[in-house]
Formats: C-alpha cells, structure tokens, sequence
C-alpha cells in the first residue's frame, strides 16, 4: 500500500512557474513508476507525465512538452513537477499516482494502482 500527498499548487500567472512535489509513504517507492495527471471541471482526467524506477525515462503529453519536467528524488520517496510557462489552459486539480507494474503504457490512467487526493493549479491571464 502506498500513500502518496500532493503540494506546491496555487494560484500563478500566466508565464508563471509552479513546482508540485508528491510524497509517498512506504519503503517500496522505488518500485513503481510514477505519473502526473490532471483533470479541469467539465473534463475528463488527462495524462500530464510519467517517469519510470529508475528515472531513466520520461514521458509527457504533447500539450506539456518543452514546459514541464518530471523527476523523481527515490531518497526522498518525491515525485516531482516543474511547471514553467504556464497557461491559462493548465489550470487543472493535478493528481501524482504510482504504478506497481512498471511496464508501460503509463499514459493510460488505468495503468496506475494509487492516486494522491490532488492539488489545485489555476493560471490567470
């Protein structure tokens, strides 16, 4: 079982930056590969980013790419999200999960076994 507690979310203006950390308890963070999604009101949750155990790949949505960079600290069980250039249409409750597999298909948001509560990104033109 793994709990994982998004941070760092707020109100930014555009061209903004914002940095959301997800911490996880358990000794086992290692072991999962770790997503970022977001859901805006109205929408459907989309994936935002994945990065793999061992941080040795990324992923992103194409809306994101160029903008947004995923690590993870396995020390520290933290995953993170820089979020730089921020537009309005990113405003979003943006949600870390962890996936147990680790085999891919890490845009898919079924992939993931653990999901933190969320936390509230709003961008102001």
């Amino acid at each position: 079982q793994v709990q994982l507690v998004e941070s760092g979310g707020g109100l930014v203006q555009a061209g903004g930056s914002l940095r959301l950390s997800c911490a996880a308890s358990g000794r086992t963070f290692s072991s999962y590969a770790m997503g970022w999604f977001r859901q805006a009101p109205g929408k459907v949750r989309e994936f935002v980013a994945a990065i793999t155990r061992s941080a040795g790949n990324t992923y992103y949505a194409d809306s994101v790419k160029g903008r947004f960079t995923i690590s993870r600290d396995n020390a520290k069980n933290t995953v993170y999200l820089q979020m730089n250039s921020l537009k309005p249409e990113d405003t979003a409750v943006y949600y870390c999960a962890a996936d147990r597999q680790g085999i891919g298909g890490y845009t898919r948001y079924n992939v993931y076994d653990y999901w933190g509560q969320g936390t509230q990104v709003t961008v102001s033109s």
